[in-house]
């Protein structure tokens, strides 16, 4: 392995000072409650509005949606619906005897709220309204309240109103960053404290959903986006550079990294890059500038075998293969949060509208976790019922279990049992 254009920075770059940022207003938020919510939505985004969104005010900004960009909203609801319900039907409910008169099952039950993050700032993140609101609701959550920052001039983006209310929002609130994500977690404005929070952000959204996990659920931990593009010999080098930079544009912390097996195609694909940085407009250009000055990197490998290896220990959020035999990679790559095979598909078509969701696990965590899915709104629970019959064996083993443990206690709890349903019997119950 060969390192052709190493990172000088990492994704873990710069996280203490957001930390020490974000922890201090969620404790003001949380003493101070609305109040200071609001505070921080005048200080920090110029918002004096309602937070609130109402029925008219979506009703308006429907209106203000031009009809194509509707028509593709409904086109990307419908495949993340699609690909939703299909996560949904299978996962199954069941029951089974595991001895006789010893019957125990699975649930799945629906989180009651689920507060969705939609990142508004640099962009107007239309698809990640869909991607988190409708698959909460696929889900069978009954409360679940969408927040995105709001414009100085006008509030929530109106193609964002009318994504998150087509998916289901049951409540939208103009709120961004830390206050948004706080006003989630602590039920303002509402009265419905999330169960989960999801959606992508920036650090220090991130952040504040890291802060807060053990108190909610979160989706997953995530950072800057990333994108990781394995090529051999038979990529198109422009293809390969359009998407490297087609991500960096997330922002200035966003690592885009190229492994091949090939000397010819990194050289190409390398030289191709300020190319298509120079495509872009500002403030995307400067952003995809300083993500591959800072965060780039080529990696150089001997043969797919070790492109495999490099590949999975990145473990990136978007992994594109574009490389002869497809199948063989899809068989052999295990780490990524979400996977494109071929030229013909892009991270771009994932993040907008193709279906799988695109809220995705970043900084190493694909190692350990997908994206969100329906599974993420769901408890997947058991229970369990047995006879009188079926205490014969389990509370005997149960109780000599316990007295091994040194819980005498809980042996005692089967003790009574086996004594009270078999009154005439003998069990060797010590160990």
């Amino acid at each position: 392995m060969q390192y052709l254009k190493k990172a000088a920075m990492t994704p873990a770059s710069g996280e203490d000072d957001t930390r020490t940022t974000v922890a201090g207003m969620l404790r003001d938020i949380e003493e101070g409650g609305e109040a200071r919510a609001l505070h921080f939505a005048e200080s920090l985004d110029g918002w004096k509005g309602d937070v609130v969104v109402s029925k008219a005010d979506i009703a308006a900004a429907a209106a203000s949606v031009p009809e194509q960009i509707k028509r593709d909203i409904q086109f990307a609801y419908d495949r993340v619906r699609g690909f939703a319900e299909a996560q949904l039907s299978s996962m199954v409910e069941f029951e089974t005897e595991l001895s006789p008169g010893l019957i125990a099952g699975q649930r799945l039950i629906p989180v009651d709220a689920a507060g969705c993050y939609v990142p508004g700032g640099r962009y107007a993140h239309i698809a990640s309204a869909i991607m988190s609101v409708a698959t909460a609701k696929v889900a069978g959550v009954s409360n679940v309240i969408a927040c995105s920052p709001p414009r100085k001039e006008g509030g929530v983006h109106p193609a964002i109103l009318y994504a998150a209310d087509l998916a289901g929002a049951d409540t939208i609130l103009s709120l961004g960053g830390v206050q948004g994500i706080a006003a989630l977690a602590f039920g303002l404005f509402t009265g419905h404290k999330a169960d989960i929070l999801v959606g992508p952000g920036n650090r220090f959204v991130a952040e504040a959903k890291r802060l807060l996990f053990g108190r909610v659920g979160i989706d997953l931990f995530a950072g800057p986006t990333e994108i990781l593009v394995i090529a051999d010999d038979t990529a198109d080098a422009d293809i390969v550079a359009s998407d490297l930079i087609g991500q960096a544009e997330h922002g200035p912390d966003s690592p885009a990294w190229l492994v091949t097996t090939s000397r010819r195609l990194a050289d190409e694909a390398q030289a191709r890059i300020p190319g298509c940085i120079g495509r872009l407009e500002e403030p995307n250009r400067s952003a995809a500038e300083n993500a591959w000055r800072d965060y780039g990197e080529v990696v150089l490998v001997d043969d797919r075998d070790e492109a495999v290896r490099v590949s999975d220990a990145y473990a990136p959020e978007h992994l594109e293969v574009q490389a002869a035999d497809l199948d063989w990679w899809l068989q052999n790559l295990r780490n990524y949060g979400s996977l494109f095979l071929g030229e013909e598909t892009t991270v771009a078509y994932g993040d907008k509208a193709s279906g799988p969701n695109h809220i995705l696990p970043t900084k190493g965590a694909a190692r350990y976790t997908g994206g969100l899915s329906v599974g993420k709104f769901i408890k997947t629970v058991t229970w369990q019922r047995m006879t009188r019959d079926a205490n014969r064996d389990v509370g005997a083993a149960s109780a000599r279990i316990s007295r091994a443990e040194g819980m005498l206690g809980h042996a005692l709890t089967g003790d009574d049992r086996l004594h009270k349903y078999f009154r005439e019997e003998e069990f060797d119950l010590e160990v």
